[in-house]
C-alpha cells in the first residue's frame, strides 16, 4: 500500500463508489470510509418508511458490508474538520486520519437552529438515521405539524397521514407557494391527495418558535402539535466551511470532475454545488455522481482518465403520496397507484444492487496437494482475533509435556491466566497476547488487542505496570507505515495509560497481514486464582457472540449495526469492573479464545466443583443467536466444543452453541459469594454484569439448568 484514499461520509455517491471499488479494486491504494453510523438510510424510500410501507431494515444501506466488499477500513466516527495543509481529517473520538486523496459526501441536515425550541422539540428529517430511529418509536400522535412545504415536507405529511390516519396533519410553509420545485400539474395532484387525506396545507405560515405542544407562527397563531417534523431546512455541517475550500453559501464548490478548489479533495452529494450547473438537493444527482466519482478517484491515484459529470437539465421527480405517488417531468404531472408501483420498483432495484455484493473468487487450490489439505482448510476464511488461536485440547497436550516450575519464586503453573513471579518482595504478574487482525482499521484493532491483553491482568486482580508492544505490519510505504504505527500506538495508549501501564518498548516487523500484541506486567498483593467455592454465583461482564458475529461479518452475512455493537463491546475496557470483582471473587478469569465453556470448565476442574448455567440468563450480542441459528461459527468453534466433550451437558440450540464461541476481548467471569450484592455494586458504578449460574458440589462439569 502506498496511497491513502479517505471517503468522508456514507452518502449515496460514496456507497456506489464503494460497490464499484469492490468489483475492481486498485492495488496499492488503502481505502477508508468515515461514517458516524454503520448504516445509511436510502432517502428515496424514507417516505415509504414513514408511511409504514417499508421496515427500517429495508431502507438501510449497510456500510459495514460495503466496506468489507470494497476491502476498506470503516471508521465509525464523525468528521469535525479537514486540514488540507496537513492532509488530515479530524474526528471526534480519536486522533486525525491522514490522507493522500479525500472525498466528502456528508449530506445536509434539516435542523433549523434559527427557530427557538426547534432543537428541543422538533424532529428534523435529516440526518435520516436519527429521524428513522425516533419515528420508529412514535406511538399514535394526535397532532402532527410539518415545517416546510417543499417536496420533502409534502411527502412527510402525506406519508405520516397514512401511517397515523387518526392524526391531524398540518403543513406550515413560510412562503406563498407550496411545492415551488414542481410543475403546476404535479402540484395539483399532490394537493388533491392532501385534501383527500385531510392534510391541512398553510402558506404564509412562518414558524417562529417550537414549543412542547405547539408551533408558534409569525402571525400569532399556534398550531397544536404532539410531533413536529422539520423538512424546511437544508444546511451543510458548518465545519466544512472552515476548511479553506472555495464555498458558495454553505456548499463546497466543485468542478465538472467533482474536485474542490483543492485537487486532492473531491466532494459529491447535497454538500457540494457546481456553480456552472447548479441543481437542488436531490438523491438522483448523488446516484449519478457515484460512477463518475469512482472513475475520477482512480484517475487521481494514477489509473485512467478523468470523466466529466454533467447533471441532467430536467429529471424525474417521483413524489411519494402515502400509498400512491406523483411523477413530474417536462412540466407534466402523472399520478396514481401505478406511479407508486413504478417508484417502488426503482427503489427496490437500487437497494438490491446495494445488497448484491458478490464475493471475489478465492484463488484455486493447486491440483496436486498433500493428503488432508483441502479438508484442513475448510470452505470458510480463517477467522481473526481469538478465532485464529490454537484449540484448548491441542494446547493442553503440549503443556502437559512441559516440566513443572521448579523455582520457589515462580508461583503460577500451566493453565493459569498469567505468569506469577515473586521478585524483590513483590508479586508480579506477566502476560502476553497478540491477535491476527479481523478489522481493517489499525486503530480499532489496536484498542481491541490492548483490552484483550489487559484481560489477564484484570482477571488476576493486578495493577498494570508496564507494556511492550509487538506489531507486524503488512507491506506499506514508509509514509503509510508511519501513519499506521502512529494510529496503533495512540489507540493502545487510550487503554493502557488509564490502566496504569507505561509503554516501555516493543518490536515491529513486516509480514503478510496486520498482527498486534502486547506483553504486560502488573503487581498484586494476592493474585486471584481459579479456586472457587461451592455456592458461589457466576458473574459475566460482557455479552457472548463476538466469534460468530465476526465470522459472519467476514462473509458479509452480519448486519452492520450488529457488527458495530460487537466492536463496541470488544473495545470497552474492564478496569472498573475488575476492581469491584477483585474485592469479592474467589476465582476469576477472562473469557477469550476457549469460549465460556472452556474457561468455565477450567475453574470447575481446579475447584473440584460442578458449574450450573442458566442459559436464559446468558447475555448475547445483537444478532449473535440468529447468526448461530443460520449456521455461522468461528473456525475455532469445533475445537472448543471437542475440548470439553463429555463434560458439558447443554441442549443443541443456537443459544447454547454460543457457550463454545471464542471471544475476543471478552468479559470477566468471576465466582463470587453473594452475587446479587456484587451485581448491585457493579451496576451502581455503571459497569454491566449478569448472573449466569453458580457452582455446586459435584464432578467437574457444566450443566444447563432447565
Amino acid at each position: 500500500m502506498t496511497r491513502d484514499l479517505v471517503l468522508i461520509g456514507g452518502g449515496h455517491a460514496h456507497a456506489i463508489a464503494l460497490r464499484m471499488w469492490g468489483m475492481r479494486p486498485l492495488p496499492g491504494a488503502r481505502l477508508t470510509l468515515i461514517s458516524p453510523q454503520p448504516v445509511a438510510e436510502y432517502s428515496g424510500m424514507l417516505p415509504g418508511f414513514v408511511a409504514g410501507a417499508y421496515t427500517r431494515d429495508q431502507i438501510e444501506i449497510d456500510l459495514v458490508r460495503l466496506a468489507r466488499h470494497a476491502g476498506a477500513r470503516l471508521i465509525l466516527d464523525r468528521a469535525t474538520r479537514i486540514d488540507p495543509q496537513a492532509r488530515q481529517v479530524h474526528l471526534t473520538g480519536r486522533g486525525p486520519v491522514e490522507y493522500d486523496l479525500a472525498s466528502v459526501d456528508i449530506g445536509v441536515t434539516a435542523e433549523m437552529p434559527d427557530i427557538p425550541g426547534f432543537a428541543d422539540h422538533a424532529l428534523p428529517v435529516k440526518p435520516t438515521n436519527a429521524f428513522a430511529r425516533r419515528w420508529q418509536a412514535l406511538q399514535a400522535p394526535g397532532q402532527i405539524v410539518v415545517i416546510g412545504g417543499g417536496i420533502a415536507g409534502l411527502e412527510l405529511a402525506l406519508s405520516a397521514g397514512r401511517r397515523f390516519p387518526q392524526a391531524q396533519v398540518t403543513v406550515a410553509e413560510a412562503g406563498g407557494v407550496i411545492l415551488p420545485e414542481v410543475s403546476e400539474a404535479a402540484r395539483r395532484h399532490v394537493l388533491a391527495r392532501a385534501a383527500r387525506r385531510g392534510v391541512a396545507v398553510l402558506t404564509g405560515a412562518k414558524a417562529v418558535a417550537v414549543h412542547a405542544d405547539a408551533v408558534e407562527l409569525a402571525d400569532g397563531r399556534r398550531l397544536p402539535a404532539d410531533v413536529v417534523l422539520g423538512a424546511g431546512g437544508s444546511r451543510v455541517p458548518g465545519w466544512l466551511g472552515d476548511c479553506g475550500l472555495a464555498m458558495q453559501g454553505d456548499r463546497v464548490v466543485i468542478d465538472e470532475h467533482l474536485q474542490t478548489s483543492d485537487p486532492a479533495i473531491f466532494a459529491v452529494g447535497d454538500c457540494a454545488i457546481m456553480p456552472h450547473a447548479p441543481r437542488p438537493p436531490a438523491g438522483v444527482f448523488a446516484v449519478r455522481q457515484g460512477p463518475v466519482l469512482a472513475a475520477n478517484l482512480r484517475s487521481a491515484l494514477g489509473v485512467g482518465q478523468m470523466r466529466a459529470y454533467r447533471p441532467q437539465r430536467d429529471w424525474l421527480r417521483l413524489i411519494a403520496a402515502g400509498g400512491d405517488a406523483v411523477a413530474d417531468k417536462w412540466g407534466r404531472g402523472l399520478a396514481g397507484p401505478w406511479v407508486w408501483r413504478w417508484k417502488d420498483r426503482i427503489d427496490r432495484r437500487f437497494m438490491a444492487m446495494m445488497g448484491d455484493l458478490p464475493a471475489m473468487p478465492a484463488p484455486a487450490l493447486p491440483d496436486e496437494l498433500a493428503e488432508g489439505v483441502a479438508e484442513a482448510m475448510g470452505d470458510k476464511p480463517l477467522c481473526g482475533g481469538c478465532g485464529a488461536k490454537m484449540g484448548r485440547g491441542a494446547l493442553r497436550q503440549v503443556l502437559a509435556t512441559q516440566p513443572a516450575a521448579a523455582r520457589e519464586d515462580i508461583l503460577s503453573g500451566p493453565g493459569d491466566d498469567a505468569g506469577v513471579i515473586r521478585t524483590g518482595g513483590a508479586t508480579q504478574v506477566l502476560t502476553t497476547d497478540h491477535l491476527r487482525a479481523f478489522v481493517e482499521d489499525p486503530w480499532l484493532m489496536a484498542r481491541i488487542a490492548a483490552v484483550h491483553a489487559m484481560g489477564d491482568i484484570w482477571a488476576m486482580g493486578a495493577q498494570a505496570q508496564s507494556a511492550l508492544v509487538q506489531v507486524i505490519l503488512p507491506r506499506l510505504s514508509e509514509p503509510l507505515q508511519s501513519r499506521t504505527l502512529t494510529e496503533i500506538m495512540e489507540a493502545a495508549q487510550t487503554v493502557l495509560s488509564p490502566a496504569g501501564a507505561m509503554v516501555i518498548g516493543g518490536h515491529t516487523s513486516t509480514g503478510a497481514e496486520l498482527t498486534i500484541g502486547f506483553t504486560l506486567t502488573g503487581l498484586t498483593e494476592t493474585p486471584i486464582g481459579q479456586q472457587a467455592q461451592a455456592g458461589d454465583g457466576l458473574i459475566l461482564t460482557k455479552p457472548l457472540g463476538t466469534g460468530v458475529v465476526m465470522a459472519a461479518e467476514m462473509l458479509k452475512a452480519a448486519k452492520g449495526s450488529d457488527v458495530a455493537s460487537a466492536w463496541d463491546s470488544m473495545a470497552r475496557p474492564q478496569g472498573g469492573a475488575a476492581a469491584i470483582l477483585a474485592r469479592h471473587a474467589h476465582a476469576m478469569t477472562d473469557v477469550t479464545g476457549f469460549g465460556l465453556a472452556g474457561h468455565l470448565i477450567g475453574i470447575a476442574e481446579v475447584s473440584g466443583l460442578s458449574a450450573r448455567l442458566n442459559l436464559t440468563a446468558l447475555p448475547v450480542l445483537p444478532g449473535a443467536e440468529a447468526l448461530s441459528a443460520a449456521g455461522h461459527a468461528s473456525t475455532l468453534y469445533p475445537a472448543n466444543r471437542a475440548a470439553v466433550l463429555g463434560r458439558v451437558t447443554l441442549p443443541d440450540t443456537p443459544l447454547a452453541r454460543l457457550v463454545y464461541d471464542p471471544q475476543t476481548a471478552g468479559g470477566l467471569l468471576a465466582a463470587v459469594p453473594d452475587p446479587q450484592a456484587v451485581l448491585a455494586e457493579l451496576h451502581a458504578a455503571g459497569e454491566p454484569g449478569w448472573l449466569i449460574g453458580g457452582l455446586v458440589e459435584g464432578a467437574s462439569e457444566i450443566v444447563a439448568d432447565q
